[in-house]
């Protein structure tokens, strides 16, 4: 008995004519996560992509590996039969000990694609479930709230017996809707929300600015274990780091101590404008939220919005600490995040900040010193590290 795994399309499936593009990316990315599970027979059908092993590997670890790449909205893990009703019968039964034994209530599911098949659904239901009831007579059958569901389902090439649905990420595959830089910070929001452009098909790298010696060695290995983690959502990641203490301390000695954080942050803004520029980056990304500390009041958001020359994406924006922190737990960022080592953000930071900063005035005090060479200086200074995805599984 042969068994494979059916990876069916999240929002692919809605796509039109230009589905097929979708479906390449996605395929391009399961090969990728895959190739150190062994050797896989992929073929595309019916919104499903199957993946056939060819010799032995441990299915369950590549059904880990796919639950993390976006783009799939199910999984099943299914045992392949000819389309002869007995057979199913009399090797698919014995097949779902595993998932029934210890079950209450089931029901059977059956969908018939090929229509040659001499069964009606409700047929292959209701012979396949008095199967079910003859050989498990612990069961019983619940049409509305299973247990579990038995999936039946005759396609063209087989038929396909499982007896779990697995949920798969969702979104669209990453590297199906361009670049974005992260402004990645030590915290727990922007890991968040990198994941969740990932989610949205985007290729996500980070950058991050580090201001020696007011922030330590230590924070910088914080954020690059950040970095790591990400990989398993989000592919490779090209990490940006950019030295930032002479700019801070221009800012100290130059600008009002009010307007230290907003000015901060137009400068991070202007940094990574340089950056995207040069490394074709079609938007930036950061993990604000509206409200959650001075910065990100409306009036502070419109100008940082306004240093920016790219479109600022930010996924968390309307998001209560609480929704963030649930989804860094379930990323397993969140502990990292949570780390006592501060970020260049803590540097400095003014005793009474603007939070309904005026944008006249917010120029004005940027305009005190001229930061542009200071700006180019940590341009041409910052480091790139790249953190790919074998790595980190080498590492497990």
């Amino acid at each position: 008995m042969n068994e494979l795994i059916m990876a069916k399309y999240g929002e692919i499936a809605l796509k039109g004519l230009n589905k097929g593009t979708f479906e390449d990316i996605l395929v391009k990315n399961i090969r990728r996560r895959l190739r150190h599970c062994g050797k896989f027979h992929y073929m595309r059908k019916q919104s499903t992509i199957y993946i056939e092993p060819v010799g032995e590997c441990d299915l369950d670890e590549v059904i880990e590996k796919l639950k993390v790449i976006f783009g799939i909205g199910a999984l099943q893990r299914c045992a392949v039969f000819e389309k002869d009703f007995e057979q199913i019968k009399s090797q698919g039964v014995p097949y779902l000990e595993n998932a029934l034994k210890n079950a209450k209530t089931f029901k059977v599911d059956a969908k018939r694609s090929d229509k040659s098949f001499p069964m009606k659904t409700p047929e292959i239901q209701a012979e396949l479930g008095g199967a079910i009831l003859e050989a498990y007579p612990h069961l019983s059958v619940d049409v509305h709230n299973p247990e579990i569901t038995v999936m039946c389902e005759i396609r063209d090439k087989g038929a396909y017996v499982s007896a779990e649905r697995i949920i798969g990420a969702g979104g669209m595959p990453v590297g199906s809707s361009g670049k974005a830089l992260l402004l990645l910070s030590g915290g727990i929001d922007s890991p968040v929300a990198g994941y969740m452009m990932a989610k949205r098909g985007l290729i996500v790298d980070g950058i991050h600015f580090v201001s020696p010696p007011y922030t330590s060695e230590r924070a910088l290995m914080k954020v690059e274990t950040l970095c790591e983690k990400l990989t398993s959502y989000c592919g490779d990641i090209r990490f940006y780091c950019v030295p930032f203490t002479e700019i801070q301390e221009a800012l100290r000695d130059n600008c009002p101590e009010e307007f230290f954080t907003i000015i901060m942050r137009r400068l991070m803004v202007k940094i990574a404008n340089i950056i995207a520029e040069r490394n074709e980056y079609g938007a930036l990304v950061t993990g604000e939220s509206v409200g959650q500390v001075a910065s990100q009041t409306l009036k502070a958001i419109q100008c940082t919005d306004a240093a920016a020359e790219y479109p600022v994406f930010r996924p968390v924006i309307g998001m209560d600490k609480k929704e963030i922190i649930d989804i860094a737990r379930k990323i397993d960022t969140f502990e990292t995040s949570t780390l006592p080592y501060e970020d260049c953000c803590t540097v400095f930071t003014p005793k009474h900040p603007k939070t309904r900063p005026v944008f006249d005035e917010v120029i004005k005090a940027e305009q005190s010193f001229d930061f542009a060479p200071l700006i180019e200086k940590a341009v041409e200074g910052t480091t790139v590290k790249l953190f790919r995805i074998e790595s980190k599984e080498e590492q497990e």
